[in-house]
């Protein structure tokens, strides 16, 4: 003990091992502690290794050529005979030379067996298109199987404390605690407290990744230490170069010191940002899959607060932020701790004058904060008009077809536009101040400085700035300047930070066939829609639940799911569910049928028997393989019907809930669905039945029938028993059946001879054929651009510059120039003054120096300013241009292209890609051209300084930019594959935000639960490589600029003698600034690329082809057209697209002004095309169409679709108010409206509503029935009175007593219009002056009901089929 002791103080003869030219070691410090060096360093070593084994399953290291080359020549030096020899032959710098070799053979080795594997991924890329095989796969610890699970335990961990807490306060809310414990499994998970908004999502996200965030932070305290050890060795250095009689082996120590530092702090600080990457990955899984989650259990009362649009901004936009807050947010409160730092060090350096330091800071700080919090409200402002923004797009572009068919495309445009403008003057405002803020941040390191010098400097003339003081100042008034920016960039993205996820409480309970005295609302705070429900279904019966629209038949079935609050009663039991409206997923018509079970052929045949599908499978190019379109684009109302029917019948369920199954199919195939499916001899013969129909011939087949009556159930039995009763049922009964309409005890109905040819038949082969081919469920192998696309073209930054305008790029530019070269001005003055000599211990020209030195740091505080605001300004400009463009190629496509793109890959362009353009392409934009212009001029500094420095820049250069190019094009194709690869999970998102009452019902929520992780982990195995990519540039890069200042500082020590220390301070802390310029410049190049990818995509659409003018000047300017409404088909003849069979063939008919003509026929006779043709939704393939003489192909289509009202199939109602959906153009007054709503028998309901026509319609108008929906739809047409009306299936939705009422009024209301009623009931056209029956796409009959009737041909057997004749 004694020997170590005093070999540490032996240490100490600085003659012996400092002051020295060749420096040295005593004996007795080589003898007693370098020998135990080894020793201690394995045993530090040791339990890290060991635990490295035990976590990581190695036992074993890889070493590259380098490392073992490396451990040849340690083991050489070690067995020599030099090796003891210590006093002989190991001196001071031979072994520092020794121990860097030996601190960088395990530096290199962690750092080659991270960036190995990094290396040849990249290598690969650069050479050939990567697919998602070569990708790793993700790790099981980043799975969302491992990660939601996790997440799930945590929450109810979270909630369960949160419930004791409120169970302390009060006995009433631990009642309600209690009651929430009660809910389903998947609920409970989820559940959010009512006293808090984000508090326990964050404590959720808190427990699950702390520790690894605390972990991270380690990393970044450790890089600050090194950080801040810089400054003091360039002290040491400058002192040297004053110091002529120094010895020169101290100057390349300092150097090499240096470079040490700085390589050390690039590898902590790339391990913090990658496990701050890491977290945010696994963030993002959590909060998707907890959203997903969600959305499988989402009660009414939060569907009607959410939309599709929103749901996708919350794992877009939303979740982003988060992930941008976990790299920040430790600048909350580390930034003010290196502040503290910098300002004592100034302290040893200026002494008091550094107070004036903390007094600017002090001054800039509220400044800065009000900048920041007035920003924060206009980002708040943006936020939510981009919400109101993303919900109207999916609106629009759901209802598409509505919107062309009514030539509203330019209302909703104005529309989206208004808001679009309100999102850019909040972005424009936020960034002017982002500006500012910037240029304060900036500044702030010239105002220091300035003050600083100046107070140091003209308080006493015998302080005198040297070059130490002044250099050494500049670099950590430049920490603190990094640290004073980065505190606004964290408050930044906390403020952005938007924990909606999970904030919504919402419910689901379990359903039930039982009923006990039951009352049920559509959400908390409303009024019932079922009163007082008292029902049971015996086993294996078949109840039927009939009633006027409106009446709450569809309501019954949702209280049978759980779908509504229960406020009284209860219900148990579950059931398999077949909507109203049918849902299909985007997957092959088996894949629909099977829904996740397994197949069985006889089964499956059987049951696409039964549903009458067997003619269309032959039609479809592939057969049961073929795919669906997303939300069914390329299969008719009927068929989609029948597949999710054939699906529920597939499941073999117990019980069956069927809304009005029947009411999308023709007559004869309902006659045969019945008969083989729902009725007594059917497949579901022995199962529960609960069925909502308005088709009353069936009702004697039936066990028991429900009668309701505004949400109460007015009699109950069998149909004779009501029948005998004479009541309400039987009064309803009356009213829909004549004489001639007895129900029959069979039907007859032969559902093989229908003929599936004609329009449907086509439109399905060639839309079978398109998604086989490009829309199938998502290989994500195929996700990615071919090689000739690896890189950007020049033509995506040339047309965003474009839009931004040539003239402000120029400006820019040459601002950008100026700007630098004030800065290097600046810089060469301070040089210049720490360079004067001394006379008499003072400097001369202190003052001139100080003014100089003041303005052109004003002069540059402006520049800079004008540069970024330029810039920012630019990039609102070009959004704006680019969103236009979008909006406008969009909606100028015709039904085509929406029918060929998905709804997700559309929403992802309008949310994620133009928030791309919006924000983060302008703002790394500028940092790319401040970086580079600052780069540029730390290259002339230390060229100017030290000439020879050249020499090792320009290689290293060379080197940096083949590294970018290296890595850019690899990153720009994991880019383009992230951001194909997540539109599948925005659709499937949508996909089951629409079906999830579907999904419920047959309990497969697990399935999709497993599809989403898959989508998921898929999208993570492209984001993590892409995050290791981008730590593997940015170190890589950092070493080079740490190379750069290695060789700096040598070759400024080699030639001390001709260098000043001014010009040696002003090259050095020019320098060192070059990692963080470099590493910055290329992050944010790096986005830059890669974020333009969203101009490209933008973009795309101009090239897709375009439908025919809106408007024509010059036709029918001042006309009233149409004045009779006389329409004549020329020869018409109708092709879905060239190559296909004509749909219509050579039509030649003319129907009378003021004519009520009824269209029937078989499905696929080409009905709907005729609605098709006279509404140029798709161009005539030869022939023409005249309305009153004009061929309406010589018009333009908004001149021609606003003189015509549709009323299509599928009613479509938008999000928002009664008024805006009946009247969007505001054209109307409330009396109008009124009375169109008294017209259509909804004048009660309206009024009886909390809002009236302010009553909040939800998205897609679900809060409301379907045959109300229609009924708003017939309003909506009665107000504009068109000359020409189309009702294509409009009634299909109502009961028959609606439907003669409806009917009776369109006669009288459009008596003075030409009305053209497309529809498959028979009874429905029977009052109509002409029918035109169509076979194949020809005109087969077209005659008065009665000669048709008559002559018993085609339209006669139609009525035999349904019962009429």
């Amino acid at each position: 003990m004694y020997c170590f002791i005093s070999a540490l103080f032996l240490f100490q003869d600085w003659n012996q091992t400092w002051h020295a030219n060749i420096p040295g070691l005593t004996w007795c410090f080589q003898s007693a502690i370098i020998a135990w060096i080894p020793c201690a360093y394995l045993w530090i070593s040791f339990p890290f290794y060991y635990w490295y084994l035990r976590h990581r399953n190695k036992g074993y290291i890889r070493m590259s050529h380098i490392f073992k080359a490396k451990m040849v020549w340690v083991k050489h030096r070690v067995s020599s005979k030099h090796y003891p020899s210590f006093d002989a032959e190991l001196n001071f710098p031979k072994l520092l030379i020794l121990s860097c070799c030996s601190i960088s053979v395990w530096f290199f080795y962690i750092y080659q067996l991270r960036s190995s594997v990094s290396s040849r991924l990249l290598w690969k890329g650069s050479q050939q298109a990567l697919g998602v095989d070569d990708l790793w796969p993700v790790r099981k610890q980043d799975s969302s199987e491992e990660i939601v699970a996790w997440a799930e335990r945590e929450w109810k961990k979270c909630q369960s404390r949160s419930q004791q807490k409120m169970e302390s306060t009060t006995f009433k809310e631990g009642q309600k605690s209690e009651s929430g414990i009660a809910e389903a499994e998947e609920t409970e998970a989820l559940l959010q407290s009512k006293h808090s908004q984000s508090g326990p999502l964050l404590r959720t996200f808190w427990s699950m990744f702390g520790t690894y965030f605390l972990l991270s932070t380690v990393c970044l305290v450790v890089c600050d230490v090194f950080l801040f050890s810089t400054p003091k060795v360039l002290s040491l250095f400058l002192k040297f170069i004053e110091d002529e009689a120094a010895p020169s082996w101290l100057g390349y120590f300092y150097a090499f010191s240096m470079f040490l530092l700085g390589c050390l702090q690039t590898l902590f600080e790339q391990r913090y940002m990658y496990m701050c990457l890491v977290l945010g990955l696994r963030l993002r899984t959590a909060v998707t899959g907890l959203v997903y989650r969600k959305i499988l259990v989402m009660s009414n009362a939060s569907r009607k607060a959410a939309t599709t649009g929103e749901i996708v901004n919350l794992v877009s936009v939303d979740v982003q932020k988060l992930m941008d807050l976990i790299i920040y947010f430790n600048g909350t409160w580390l930034a003010p701790i290196r502040i503290v730092i910098c300002f004592v060090f100034l302290w040893q350096l200026l002494g008091p004058s550094a107070l004036t330091a903390v007094a600017v800071f002090l001054f800039l700080l509220p400044l800065n904060f009000v900048i920041t919090k007035k920003r924060s409200q206009f980002q708040e402002t943006q936020m939510k008009h981009k919400d109101e923004r993303a919900k109207l797009t999916n609106a629009i572009l759901s209802n598409i077809k509505v919107i062309k068919l009514y030539g509203w495309e330019k209302t909703f445009m104005d529309k989206l536009l208004g808001i679009r403008k309100q999102e850019l003057q909040a972005l424009k405002r936020s960034q002017i101040l982002f500006s500012a803020s910037l240029v304060s941040f900036h500044s702030s390191t010239f105002l220091i400085t300035f003050v600083m010098f100046a107070v140091y400097t003209l308080v006493d003339n015998t302080h005198v700035l040297d070059a130490e003081k002044a250099f050494v100042s500049l670099t950590l008034i430049n920490i603190l300047n990094t640290a004073h920016s980065f505190l606004p960039f964290s408050i930044n993205a906390a403020v952005q930070v938007n924990c909606r996820p999970c904030c919504s409480s919402f419910g689901h309970k379990g359903a039930s066939i039982t009923i006990r005295n039951g009352t049920f609302c559509w959400s908390k705070g409303t009024s019932p829609c079922l009163r007082s429900i008292e029902l049971s279904v015996p086993q294996g019966s078949l109840l039927a639940v009939v009633g006027q629209v409106g009446a709450g038949k569809s309501s019954l079935l949702a209280a049978l799911l759980g779908e509504l609050q229960t406020t009284d009663g209860s219900v148990t039991d579950t059931a398999a569910y077949v909507p109203q409206q049918a849902w299909v997923l985007n997957a092959s018509v088996e894949d629909n049928i099977l829904f996740g079970k397994e197949m069985d052929e006889t089964w499956f045949n059987r049951v696409t028997e039964a549903c009458a599908l067997h003619p269309d499978l032959e039609t479809f190019p592939a057969g049961q393989k073929s795919e669906i379109g997303e939300k069914g684009v390329n299969l008719s109302g009927g068929q989609k019907q029948r597949v999710s029917l054939a699906r529920a019948v597939y499941q073999k369920a117990s019980i069956y809930l069927l809304d009005d199954p029947l009411a999308a199919v023709d007559a004869h195939v309902g006659q045969h669905i019945f008969e083989h499916v729902l009725g007594p001899s059917g497949l579901l013969k022995d199962k529960t039945r609960v069925l909502v129909t308005h088709t009353v011939n069936i009702l004697p087949q039936v066990d028991n029938i429900v009668f309701l009556v505004d949400g109460m159930i007015s009699e109950t039995g069998s149909y004779q028993e009501l029948l005998q009763r004479n009541g309400a049922f039987a009064e309803f009964l009356r009213s829909h059946v004549s004489a001639e309409e007895k129900p029959r005890a069979g039907f007859p109905g032969n559902p093989e001879g229908r003929n599936p040819s004609g329009k449907a038949a086509f439109f399905c082969c060639f839309f079978f054929f398109f998604f086989a081919n490009h829309l199938h469920p998502p290989n994500l192998s195929s996700c990615f651009s071919p090689l000739a696309c690896l890189q950007v073209s020049a033509g995506v930054y040339g047309a965003y510059l474009k839009a931004a305008g040539l003239a402000l790029c120029v400006y820019t530019v040459l601002s950008f120039t100026c700007q630098q070269a004030v800065a290097f001005s600046r810089g060469y003055w301070l040089s210049l003054w720490t360079d004067d000599p001394v006379h008499n211990g003072t400097q001369q020209h202190t003052q001139l120096r100080v003014g100089v030195f003041g303005a052109l740091g004003v002069v540059q505080a402006l520049g800079r300013f004008a540069c970024i605001a330029a810039v920012l300004l630019g990039g609102v400009l070009a959004s704006h241009q680019l969103f236009l463009q979008l909006l406008s190629n969009v909606m100028r496509s015709p039904m085509l292209f929406f029918e060929q793109t998905p709804v997700g890959h559309l929403l992802n362009r309008f949310s994620k890609d133009m928030d791309a353009v919006d924000s983060v392409i302008p703002d790394k934009l500028k940092s790319v051209l401040g970086f580079l212009f600052n780069l540029l001029e730390i290259y002339l500094v230390i060229v100017v300084a030290t000439p020879w420095a050249a020499m090792a820049i320009v290689p290293l250069t060379v080197l940096y930019a083949a590294f970018q190019h290296f890595y850019v094009t690899t990153s720009c194709q994991l880019r383009r594959m992230e951001a194909a690869c997540r539109s599948p999970i925005y659709s499937h998102i949508s996909e089951t935000f629409q079906g999830s009452s579907v999904i419920r019902a047959h309990r497969d929520q697990q399935r999709f639960i497993s599809k989403s992780n898959f989508l998921v982990d898929e999208n993570q195995r492209i984001c993590f490589p892409g995050a290791v990519a981008d730590r593997w540039l940015a170190t890589n890069l950092e070493f080079l600029g740490n190379g750069i200042v290695l060789f700096a500082a040598l070759f400024a020590a080699l030639g001390r003698t001709q260098l000043s220390p001014g010009t040696a301070g002003f090259s050095l802390s020019y320098a060192l600034q070059i990692t963080g310029v470099l590493n910055w410049m290329v992050r944010s190049w790096t986005e830059v690329e890669n974020n333009i990818v969203s101009v490209e995509r933008v973009r795309e659409y101009q090239r897709t082809p375009k439908e025919a003018p809106w408007t024509l000047n010059g036709k029918l300017q001042g006309q009233v057209w149409p004045t009779e409404g006389r329409i004549e088909f020329r020869n018409y003849s109708l092709c879905y697209r060239p190559g296909l069979e004509l749909a219509l063939r050579r039509v030649s008919v003319t129907i009378n002004g003021h004519e009520k003509i009824g269209i029937t026929g078989r499905t696929g006779a080409g009905k709907s095309s005729l609605a098709v043709g006279l509404l140029r939704l798709v161009e005539a393939a030869e022939g023409a169409i005249l309305i009153d003489g004009q061929d309406i192909a010589q018009l333009g289509l908004h001149d021609l679709r606003n003189k015509i009202t549709v009323i299509p199939q599928d009613p479509v109602l938008f999000s928002g108010s009664l008024r805006m959906n009946l009247d969007p153009l505001n054209q109307y007054t409330d009396a109008d409206i009124w009375t169109a709503l008294e017209l259509t028998q909804l004048k009660n309901f309206v009024a009886d509503l909390p809002e009236q026509l302010e009553y909040k319609c939800t998205d897609q108008g679900e809060n409301l029935s379907t045959g109300q929906k229609q009924l708003l739809c017939l309003a909506r047409a009665l107000l504009q009175k068109a000359k020409i009306l189309i009702l294509d299936e409009a009634t299909a939705a109502v009961d028959l007593e609606t439907d003669a009422q409806i009917q009776s009024m369109l006669r009288t209301q459009f008596r003075d219009s030409t009305v053209l009623t497309i529809a498959h009931r028979v009874n429905t056209v029977l009052d109509c002056d002409r029918i035109l029956v169509l076979e194949n796409g020809r005109i087969a009959e077209f005659d008065t009901p009665e000669h048709l009737i008559a002559q018993k041909g085609l339209f006669y057997r139609l009525m035999e089929e349904s019962g009429l004749a």
